[in-house]
């Protein structure tokens, strides 16, 4: 590859680092959401020092960062927030969703469900509440169980990926699908907190020290590429007369 297409090349990777870490910025006050991480600059920085100045596919990575976020109390008896390595499971008509967002509400059947409407996964399908509940009435163990004045009521679905976590596929607003040869498992050891939520896990200093050195890197890639294009610009006036 030639220096002009590598750094080109270069270019089209820094930008989209650079939409990863907006993004994350976008959503550092957003519930459960999880930030996309891009190691392409600090490879590429770190390949100054090769011989070729080359940099493989294979090294660079990107993917979504499940750290924990911080929890934040809210008060709100439909709020949750999970401790742990695990998801709640959102059932659409093209199949089930993962979140680590646990805001929900009930829609008019009763039905726990989404900011967006959409069934929030029990042991037994929909969760039902009775209609005209006193949410405040409602209480949810640490192991997910729901119940009404000591009344069980069903368990929120909890599961969890494993080694295969890496490999859930975002799809915006904190949800993420999986591929058909992963097998989702019950999650173990996994602590729901009510009237709480589970907070970004976006570290705003971290995301805007990126910005700037990614930033650097994509101007002085193209100053080496202007530079290389008015090159290019003189050697054809000359060779032209």
């Amino acid at each position: 590859m030639d220096i002009g297409t590598q750094i080109s090349a270069s270019v089209s990777d820094l930008m989209r680092e650079f939409e990863l870490i907006t993004n994350n910025l976008a959503n550092v006050n957003t519930a459960g959401f999880k930030r996309s991480c891009n190691t392409f600059s600090k490879v590429l920085q770190q390949s100054l020092g090769n011989d070729d100045g080359t940099v493989s596919n294979a090294e660079r990575v990107e993917g979504v960062d499940f750290t924990q976020g911080n929890l934040i109390q809210t008060g709100r008896p439909l709020d949750f927030a999970l401790c742990g390595e695990g998801f709640w499971v959102i059932e659409t008509s093209t199949g089930p969703l993962y979140t680590r967002t646990g805001n929900f509400q009930l829609n008019q059947n009763g039905q726990i469900v989404d900011g967006q409407g959409r069934i929030v996964a029990g042991q037994n399908g929909p969760i039902n509440l009775p209609l005209n509940t006193d949410l405040s009435q409602v209480n949810v163990s640490a192991g997910g169980v729901i119940s009404i004045d000591g009344t069980t009521i069903d368990q929120f679905q909890i599961v969890a990926f494993g080694d295969d976590q890496k490999k859930l596929q975002s799809i915006g607003a904190g949800c993420f699908t999986i591929s058909e040869e992963i097998d989702p498992k019950p999650a173990k050891d996994i602590v729901i907190r009510q009237n709480f939520q589970e907070g970004s896990n976006v570290q705003m200093i971290e995301e805007l020290v990126d910005m700037i050195m990614v930033t650097r890197m994509y101007e002085a890639n193209m100053s080496f590429l202007k530079a290389g294009s008015e090159l290019s610009n003189s050697l054809i006036n000359v060779a032209m007369g």
